[in-house]
């Protein structure tokens, strides 16, 4: 089942699958995870969460219209390949053509392009390296 979250229920997953479990939580919070327009997902079998994601309200360069970044989606280990990322994603997806955004955006790591690409994501920048993390792309899409 697809919830919304509050960020506290969520740090101890982007620690581990994001951040290889070295961080403290509070080190795990984004500066964006309270702003107004800011929700976060968590799907959950039974109590337990085991993928998420959390959308900002965030323009992205040149782009008009309303956007929302998504950042820190994450499943753990044990459930990766089963489509719960896709469910979670589209969720927010669907939420998010009601509160009329446009687009939506993300600094994706290059070992998650799959997923991103498959969900119809486009990669609009050259790669980059985010330190200690790796290399990344941003990619978009276009949601109405």
């Amino acid at each position: 089942m697809i919830k919304f979250i509050q960020p506290d229920e969520l740090l101890s997953i982007r620690n581990e699958v994001l951040r290889g479990g070295v961080l403290t939580l509070d080190e795990c919070r984004f500066p964006s995870d309270k702003v107004e327009g800011a929700f976060h997902l968590g799907y959950f079998m039974g109590n337990e969460l085991l993928s998420i994601a959390s959308f900002h309200p965030q323009p992205y360069g040149e782009f008009t219209g309303t956007g929302y970044q998504l950042r820190g989606m994450a499943t753990i280990e044990s459930e990766r390949g089963k489509g719960l990322g896709n469910q979670l994603l589209n969720f927010g997806i669907v939420y998010l053509k009601g509160l009329k955004a446009n687009y939506i955006w993300c600094n994706a790591r290059k070992k998650a392009l799959p997923f991103y690409l498959n969900m119809g994501f486009e990669i609009i920048s050259d790669e980059f390296e985010v330190p200690v993390i790796g290399p990344h792309y941003v990619l978009y899409v276009k949601i109405q």
